[in-house]
């Protein structure tokens, strides 16, 4: 009979919620001052850890330097299991104030399914609009399920 014995310290007793969000806080302190939210392994590897362990819905903005360095990661709206609620003018706002000159969106799909509905693909195209009218570019959408998709990758941008 095998006898479990309990880890000597406390860091080993981390949900995996904290132990994810340490996982991306890595990748962003390790990448962040790099080029490596132009790419799209590393960005969507960094979107992962962020996004895939909530129960719903939630639409996440990374606001870029003009170097396309992170300036702030922020889950901006908060949905049910299924959908979220985008507003453009909120987006609108944040990247003002936080001066941002590019972004990248991603949302999650609680249920696995990363393949973008035709809503999301519809409220992409009301941000890029929203957002084109103060000259920031949209660099990628990324859908987080089991998997990643990107809509960079597949043209929609």
């Amino acid at each position: 009979m095998h006898k479990v014995m309990s880890p000597p310290n406390n860091h080993w007793s981390r949900t995996s919620e904290q132990i994810l969000e340490t996982a991306a806080g890595i990748i962003a302190e390790r990448f962040v001052r790099g080029d490596v939210f132009c790419n799209p392994t590393a960005t969507m590897d960094f979107l992962r850890y962020k996004l895939h362990q909530h129960q719903r819905e939630v639409f996440a903005v990374m606001l870029l330097d003009s170097q396309h360095r992170m300036i702030e990661f922020n889950e901006l709206f908060f949905g049910t299991i299924d959908a979220a609620s985008v507003y453009p003018r909120e987006v609108v706002k944040l990247v003002l104030l936080r001066n941002a000159a590019a972004v990248i969106f991603a949302h999650n799909h609680p249920s696995g399914i990363a393949e973008p509905s035709l809503a999301d693909r519809a409220i992409t195209g009301k941000l890029v609009a929203a957002l084109d009218t103060i000259a920031v570019p949209v660099l990628d959408h990324i859908v987080v399920g089991d998997e990643c998709i990107s809509f960079a990758e597949r043209g929609w941008l």
